[in-house]
């Protein structure tokens, strides 16, 4: 369960960043404020976490991955 919890926030930690810095990348163009890219960066952060959760029923079980076992790389001995 750890394993999955370090993953699961590592994947959200860096969707969070990501969207942030792309949306204060073209804020100028956009018109949001800093403020207002941070919150709407969460909006795509919390869907990380969905998928993640998601992850642990379709993929393997101690891991953020929807790829099924049968076909991740990171199964195979």
């Amino acid at each position: 369960m750890t394993k999955l919890l370090v993953d699961l926030a590592e994947r959200t930690a860096a969707t969070y960043l990501e969207a942030v810095i792309g949306l204060l990348l073209v804020g100028g163009v956009t018109g949001l404020s800093s403020v207002q890219s941070a919150a709407i960066a969460a909006v795509p952060a919390g869907l990380a976490v969905i998928k993640g959760a998601l992850g642990v029923f379709i993929g393997r079980a101690d891991t953020a991955a929807l790829l099924p076992t049968r076909i991740d790389p990171a199964s195979r001995p």
